[in-house]
């Protein structure tokens, strides 16, 4: 089924979502992106069901074309004292809140978002591969997280970030056990696993 331009038919409706909610380590983030009605790249679709090389030749799309987009991120402290939904939901607000362009609505993608003073959101399971919007959020939000992990793996590559990007591979909860948690990885979290 294709892609749906927006949900409420506003020209500056912003899709949100996040990523790197599930890893052991790293900053959450997140993107907030307003389309024009007509993009519709070939390829766009929920990044997770994109190869990376796709989300890769996607992004510098959505960035130039995009009528606004932006990135944000919590970091492993704010997620340790919030909790990673609300961690999560600071990242959104802070996408939002650095669009050049104010948005008329957010559509979320999910089933819960902390609403933003002044803006009006829709939430939407599964948004990222119904709208555009989301679909796009989706991609950026990926691509920037993975690669900052990318920059993290150099300075700490015994736990194989480049890869696994802080998500709880067996690889890296073994790396864990090993040579212990570094200071990029989440405390509050079960970092190894119950058998391990």
């Amino acid at each position: 089924m294709p892609l749906l331009s927006s949900y409420t038919g506003q020209a500056l409706e912003a899709g949100l979502d996040e990523a790197g909610r599930g890893c052991l380590a790293g900053p959450v983030f997140a993107a907030a992106v307003i389309l024009p009605s007509d993009f519709n790249p070939r390829f766009l679709n929920d990044s997770k069901q994109l190869t990376a090389k796709r989300r890769e030749a996607l992004r510098p799309v959505i960035c130039t074309e995009a009528v606004a987009w932006a990135v944000g991120q919590a970091s492993v402290a704010e997620i340790g004292t919030l909790n990673i939904a609300q961690a999560s939901y600071l990242a959104m607000h802070r996408a939002v809140q650095a669009l050049a362009i104010a948005p008329a609505h957010l559509l979320v993608d999910g089933n819960r978002f902390r609403p933003l003073p002044g803006y009006e959101h829709t939430c939407v399971i599964g948004g990222d591969g119904l709208y555009r919007n989301i679909a796009a959020a989706s991609i950026l939000a990926k691509t920037f997280r993975d690669e900052h992990m990318q920059v993290l793996a150099a300075e700490f590559p015994e736990y194989g970030w480049e890869q696994n990007a802080g998500y709880p591979t067996q690889n890296h909860r073994a790396a864990i056990k090993v040579h212990g948690p570094s200071a990029h990885h989440r405390m509050g979290f079960r970092l190894l696993s119950l058998n391990g």
